[in-house]
């Protein structure tokens, strides 16, 4: 299995309740039932104010490389990608469990 974690730091002056915000949120929390590929999918705020915590963040777990990269190119999942390109950065970790 591979696990997929993702972590968004939204951009300076940008803010949870920020339109394109919520729109991004919905985006990929949509996903769960729509890509065949994922076997887990869990999304989150999180509310650590340590300052070098991140805002938000996807775990995800795929079966091998293969379902990942179907995922990863899913026309859904890009459309969510473009809109948290709009006003956030973030790091990804990829690695079998």
């Amino acid at each position: 299995m591979i696990r997929h974690l993702v972590l968004f730091k939204l951009n300076e002056g940008v803010e949870r309740d920020d339109p394109r915000v919520v729109a991004g949120v919905e985006a990929f929390r949509s996903l769960e039932g729509k890509i065949p590929e994922l076997r887990h999918w869990e999304l989150g705020w999180n509310f650590s104010d340590r300052p070098i915590a991140y805002d938000f963040a996807i775990n995800s777990a795929f079966e091998d490389t293969a379902a990942l990269r179907v995922y990863a190119e899913h026309p859904e999942h890009q459309a969510g990608v473009a809109l948290w390109r709009e006003f956030a950065t973030w790091v990804i970790a990829d690695y079998e469990f």
